[in-house]
């Protein structure tokens, strides 16, 4: 396996890109804004030595992974972020004084890095990256992201009559609830690294005790 080179000094190689991510999202949604992208890139900066990533490329993806966000929240998710944000990204990693092959592997990253991106992440870096952006959609952070996404939207604090199964995104049944029965209960079982997966168990476990309590509570059972 070919080492990787020495990280960068941060400043020299990713201010520039953080401030071009910074203004992609000045105006995008809470559960997605620069907030997001900061706990990503301290997640892949605390995953990534340990699974032997490119911290270069690692970092620049990590800023620039969402950069699409906000053309696929306008559209109601019939855009997709990770495409959009791989087209936006293009300009921005060309002036990178890297390699064409690890400014091509940053573009992969972002591509990749989506729940139902289509496209599986397959260098290092890409599945640190996946692993980084899904650990900030689980756990006590997870849990508060999946009540803002729903109240960005929209939707009601719950609904017990149907099945969140049957429910549709980006609609008043698009609740915090929903985003866990769905999507987030998945998680756990889809994280591609080691140390990703042991910081999975310990999320996915919070997660699942808080929405027993949480229906509990809405029934009045406690």
């Amino acid at each position: 396996m070919t080492a990787c080179p020495p990280p960068s000094h941060p400043d020299t190689l990713l201010r520039p890109v953080r401030a071009a991510a910074e203004a992609h999202l000045c105006n995008a949604r809470g559960s997605h804004a620069w907030d997001h992208t900061r706990r990503v890139f301290g997640l892949c900066r605390r995953i990534g030595p340990v699974e032997g990533a490119d911290m270069d490329v690692l970092g620049a993806a990590a800023l620039l992974h969402d950069i699409g966000r906000g053309c696929q929240d306008a559209s109601n998710g019939k855009i997709c972020h990770a495409e959009r944000g791989e087209v936006l990204a293009r300009p921005i990693v060309e002036t990178l004084p890297l390699s064409e092959a690890r400014k091509a592997n940053i573009l992969h990253c972002i591509r990749a890095h989506r729940f139902r991106g289509g496209q599986a992440p397959a260098t290092i870096e890409a599945r640190v990256l996946y692993d980084a952006d899904k650990l900030d959609a689980i756990g006590a952070v997870g849990v508060a992201r999946a009540f803002l996404f729903a109240g960005e939207v929209g939707a009601r604090l719950h609904n017990p009559d149907v099945a969140a199964e049957d429910t549709l995104p980006y609609t008043a049944d698009d609740t915090g609830y929903r985003e866990f029965r769905v999507k987030l209960c998945r998680i756990r079982d889809r994280i591609l690294t080691a140390e990703g997966r042991r910081m999975a168990a310990e999320r996915h476990a919070f997660m699942e005790e808080f929405f027993r309590r949480f229906l509990e509570e809405y029934d009045g059972l406690r």
